[in-house]
């Protein structure tokens, strides 16, 4: 399957929603959930720092991941990464999560941060081969920490 890998448009939220909504029901087991509150991603389109990059296969968008830059902190917060499930254990999260830390070098900081819900065991071990440690448990999820 060709999958390419790129910066996300801003015509594309509607479709990112839809994922992260997939990822919160694949999560959490149920379908009650909500997508992000009505304006959120725009702020990852108004030439800041933050970005979403994104899986695509056959011009639909199949992952993606945003990344937020905290620059006065020292650090890159990784949001959400969400793949479909039909596209799962394709090493689709892992090329995002290459191409997130490529761009994090690329703007000079050294530290990523991000939470993994303790439900999410997928996930959670994923992080840890890809070099990322347990840094501080947060009760339902953990905070977890990559110095590159």
């Amino acid at each position: 399957m060709d999958i390419r890998y790129r910066e996300a448009r801003k015509s594309e939220i509607e479709r990112i929603n839809e994922l992260f909504k997939e990822m919160l029901q694949a999560i959490y087991r149920t379908d009650d959930v909500n997508g992000y509150e009505d304006g959120y991603l725009e702020r990852f389109f108004d030439n800041n720092e933050d970005r979403i990059f994104v899986a695509e296969s056959q011009e639909e968008i199949v992952g993606f991941l945003s990344v937020q830059v905290y620059r006065d902190e020292g650090y890159i917060y990784f949001d959400d990464l969400s793949v479909s499930a039909k596209f799962r254990d394709q090493g689709i999260g892992t090329k995002l999560i290459e191409m997130a830390e490529t761009y994090v070098r690329e703007i000079g900081i050294k530290v990523i941060v991000f939470h993994v819900e303790k439900s999410n065991a997928r996930a959670h071990e994923l992080y840890y081969r890809l070099g990322y440690e347990d840094n501080e448990d947060q009760g339902n999820r953990m905070r977890m920490v990559k110095e590159i």
